[in-house]
């Protein structure tokens, strides 16, 4: 416009704030094409030589086990997908290895180890899974988790601590066992946050009975009380049966081989960590004076950063999948 009104190029440019050339260039560019000059559509760089359709037969070959595609190996490798693609007879595609690692970090493809689920085969696993969920979100504070953490044994474990650089700590290596193993026999409340246990010789269907009357003593009153616990065969004897049928107490078992529905299951992830990791004691009743000190601890600091971190951690372990209660989408408790 101030071209056509008989502006000069360089008053134009000291107007618009831009070098002479560029006023000179849109006013020839105008000329040709018109408005459309206001709107350039610049494009640098070399044309792209994958399309959209060779990016997805690329995803798609990366998430295939190569076994299914007639490869003699059980997974990709950067150099081995790439060559397979250029190979290809069906659908060929170059494409390097930078550029292959970076289309699969772009669409969340990354290398992982893999993960082992074993799922459980129990005919009531619907009705067991959403029961427990029902008294644990209905009865917080009467519902109790009970289960059996070890084998324990005396021996030195590796685990994390800070130290000099290049300057870890050394634990002696043994595969001398003589101590035996002991169960740590533990008991969560989940309206209180608390964990609280014993550390037993064996697993019996006594020592599970005492572990139930401390548990009911913690609720004097005659309201019934739940109880989370597994299928072992020491939890179910029928003198168990007997007492918690007289004293109000539901057994609420998990599914076979779903341990991981027992929400005590989390609690004894920092027990391995803080306890059990970088750790050399010399017999058994250090280890149950050292598993003591941190439940002390741990009851007094149930909300300490540390400790939930941990049990976060524990709870991605066990899980089958991640931001799921019972490792199933769910829709409502039953």
């Amino acid at each position: 416009m101030a071209s056509a009104s008989g502006t000069p190029v360089p008053a134009i440019a000291r107007l618009v704030a831009a070098d002479e050339d560029t006023v000179r260039d849109v006013i020839h560019r105008f000329n040709e094409i018109g408005l459309a000059c206001l709107d350039p559509r610049w494009a640098g760089g070399r044309p792209r030589l994958i399309s959209v359709e060779d990016e997805q037969f690329l995803l798609t070959t990366a998430r295939t086990r190569p076994a299914k595609l007639g490869r003699p190996f059980t997974h990709w490798s950067l150099r081995k997908l790439s060559a397979y693609l250029a190979d290809n007879p069906d659908h060929t595609v170059t494409v390097g290895r930078e550029r292959l690692r970076q289309l699969l970090h772009a669409h969340g493809i990354s290398f992982q180890r893999t993960r082992t689920w074993k799922e459980s085969t129990d005919p009531d696993k619907e009705a067991k899974l959403d029961r427990i969920e029902y008294v644990t979100s209905t009865f917080p504070n009467r519902c109790f988790a009970f289960d059996q953490f070890g084998p324990l044994s005396i021996r030195p474990t590796h685990g994390v601590g800070w130290a000099p650089r290049t300057r870890p700590w050394r634990l002696p290596a043994t595969y001398t066992r003589t101590h035996g193993v002991r169960y740590f026999h533990g008991c969560y409340s989940l309206g209180d946050d608390q964990l609280f246990g014993v550390v037993r010789r064996r697993k019996s269907g006594q020592n599970t009975l005492a572990a139930l009357r401390t548990i009911r003593a913690t609720r004097p009153d005659s309201a019934p009380i739940y109880v989370v616990l597994d299928n072992l065969s020491a939890n179910k004897t029928p003198k168990i049966r007997k007492w918690a049928a007289r004293n109000r107490v539901e057994l609420c078992f998990t599914p076979t081989h779903a341990s991981w529905a027992n929400p005590i299951e989390a609690q004894f992830g920092p027990l391995r960590s803080f306890v059990m990791g970088n750790s050399n004691h010399p017999n058994h009743p250090v280890l149950a004076r050292k598993l003591q000190a941190y439940l002390r601890w741990r009851n007094a600091n149930a909300r300490h950063p540390t400790v939930l971190a941990a049990q976060r951690r524990e709870r991605a372990r066990v899980r089958a999948e991640r931001q799921q209660r019972w490792g199933r989408p769910r829709t409502h408790a039953a």
